[in-house]
Formats: C-alpha cells, sequence, structure tokens
C-alpha cells in the first residue's frame, strides 16, 4: 500500500538571470516525504523556496532537476492525473463578487469535469458552515467566509491532497481557531493537509510531521514531537519578595537573567539541572520566592535556532 501522498526527491529550481540579477537558486536538493493522512506543516521564512514547491505541484512553474510524485503519479510522466490528485489554496482571496457560492462550486466542478450529478456543492457548502450562505453573492461574505469558501472550491474534485497556502492570514484570532476545526474534519475524512503557515502556533496546533526550509534546503523534516524534542530546554522564572536592582553575581554565574522588577529566569535541561539548588542559590543572596512559574520549549524555539543556525 502507498504511504506518501507526496514523494519530493532532489527537486531543485534555478530562476534565469534578469536584468542585472544573476541566475537564483530558489531550491537546492529539496527531498520530503509528506505521509498519506497525515497534516504536514511546511516552514520557512520569507523567500525560503516554500512557494516554488507548490507552484512546481501546480504545474505554475517548472522545475530544473528532481522528481516529484503527487499520490503516485510522476508530475512529468502523468501531469494530468498528478494535478487531480491535489487541490490548492492560494494565499490571495480571488471570487467573481457577482456570483454565489453554489454558483463558484458548480462552475468549478464543471472545469474540472466533474458530472453534475456527482458534484458535491452543497455537502462541501455545510462541511465548511457556509450552507446557509449558497445563495449570497460573494461579495457580502466575510473574510473568513471566503477563506472558508476557498478550500471549498479546493474540494470541488475530491483530491486526496489539500494544500493550504497561508491559510489564515489576514484572519483573527476566532476565525482562525474555526479554519482549524474545518481543517481538522477534513483531515478526519482522510485528505492529507500541506500546510504552509507564518504562524508557528498554528503548526504546533495542528501539524502531525514539520519540514522546515531555508534559503532553499531542507534544514529539518521531523515528526512534531520529535522537532520539539531537539531544544531540551525549560525556563524557570523566580518572582522574588522584593524588587532588586541588579541580579547578585551568584545568580549570573548560574545563568540568572533580570526579567522585571522582582523576577530572574533561567534556562535549563531538566536532565542536567538542580532547581533545588537554584531555590538554594537565591535564599543565600538573601531573597525569599514568592512564586515559581514554568515553560517548556515550544516551535517557535526550534524554528528560531535552526534558522539561525543556517543563515
Amino acid at each position: 500500500m502507498m504511504k506518501n501522498a507526496i514523494e519530493i526527491k532532489n527537486l531543485s529550481k534555478t530562476y534565469k538571470a534578469s536584468g542585472k540579477a544573476g541566475p537564483k537558486m530558489a531550491l537546492d536538493d529539496v527531498s520530503i516525504n509528506i505521509p498519506r493522512g497525515s497534516i504536514f506543516g511546511l516552514l520557512g521564512p520569507n523567500g525560503a523556496g516554500k512557494s516554488t514547491i507548490i507552484n512546481i505541484m501546480a504545474g505554475l512553474v517548472v522545475k530544473s532537476s528532481g522528481q516529484v510524485k503527487i499520490w503516485d503519479r510522476d508530475i512529468d510522466t502523468n501531469p494530468r492525473n498528478a494535478k487531480a490528485s491535489i487541490g490548492i489554496v492560494p494565499q490571495e482571496i480571488t471570487f467573481d463578487p457577482f456570483f454565489t457560492p453554489l454558483q463558484i462550486l458548480d462552475l468549478m466542478a464543471g472545469m474540472y469535469g466533474v458530472p453534475a450529478r456527482e458534484r458535491r456543492s452543497m455537502e462541501l457548502l455545510e462541511t465548511m458552515g457556509l450552507a446557509d450562505k449558497a445563495g449570497s453573492y460573494t461579495r457580502s461574505l466575510s473574510g473568513g467566509m471566503k477563506r472558508r469558501l476557498m478550500i471549498a472550491k479546493a474540494m470541488v474534485h475530491s483530491p486526496p491532497i489539500l494544500v493550504l497556502d497561508e491559510p489564515t492570514a489576514g484572519v483573527d484570532i476566532e476565525l482562525r481557531k474555526a479554519l482549524w476545526d474545518n481543517v481538522r474534519a477534513l483531515n478526519a475524512k482522510g485528505v492529507t493537509i500541506l500546510l504552509t503557515t507564518h504562524y508557528l502556533e498554528e503548526a504546533e496546533e495542528l501539524c502531525d510531521r514539520i519540514a522546515i526550509i531555508n534559503h532553499g534546503k531542507v534544514i529539518a523534516d521531523e515528526d512534531k514531537e520529535t522537532l520539539l524534542s531537539r531544544i531540551n530546554n525549560k525556563e524557570i522564572r523566580f518572582r522574588l519578595d522584593r524588587p532588586f536592582d541588579d541580579i547578585p553575581s551568584e545568580l549570573i554565574n548560574l545563568g540568572g537573567q533580570k526579567s522585571g522588577k522582582r523576577s530572574v529566569t533561567f534556562r535549563y535541561s531538566p536532565g542536567e539541572f538542580n532547581v533545588d539548588g537554584l531555590i538554594g542559590a537565591i535564599q543565600k543572596c538573601g531573597y525569599g520566592i514568592a512564586d515559581i512559574s514554568t515553560k517548556d520549549s515550544d516551535l517557535e524555539d526550534v524554528f528560531l535556532q535552526l534558522t539561525s543556525a543556517a543563515a
């Protein structure tokens, strides 16, 4: 049984020189496997190469070298079926404002050659929570509704893979979480999701596996928990019983940093650090402890560490 929804092997793309600018390598020997049924996060700074990968899969950009298979169909030898296996939701919202959501989905399904009796326009609108807007002009929809309609539009031909390129850009927190629920619902039905996002919280919340790309190279490709374990750090903050101007040298030597008029923060690895020793050092300096709080490493810590190292 096929294990991967998308297989990218040794993919490279160099854009030709333009004007005074020389050739630009956008992708450099990228290899990624996206497991079937997963929610896969593709992260990276602006210009890292994420959009180039998506555009190659969509047939909008011609690769320089390498191989791409979508649902086990090579984009070179079987481009028609490869493209039919993927639905792409771009960053930009584009609709005819005088069409209704139902008309838009029916029209898109027709463009994919889906017979009228097999179209799932109303089913998709119901899944996206837009059934009550089926007959409204799209210009009357809110930003969040238009985002959800974009997802429905990408699913009219029932592709097994959905690519979401910055799906919640410019959306407020409440609508973002509603879109997360829609994504999870599609994934629960067996749809493989490829997600690019600038919101690390979003990737940490949704994704099973994450690849990080920087300057056209893959610098990490692991399941989320393994990636998070790369930085085995905790942060512990002690709120003292009174304000202080300068951190005592004894605490500085232990890595202490001032984080407020009354707080000092330490970063430590749980297996290599004695918290009791910290407490004793603080008390030895003549301070009492009013409160203690801890924080685990998150995806942002990993992302910043990896991209900084690769810069």
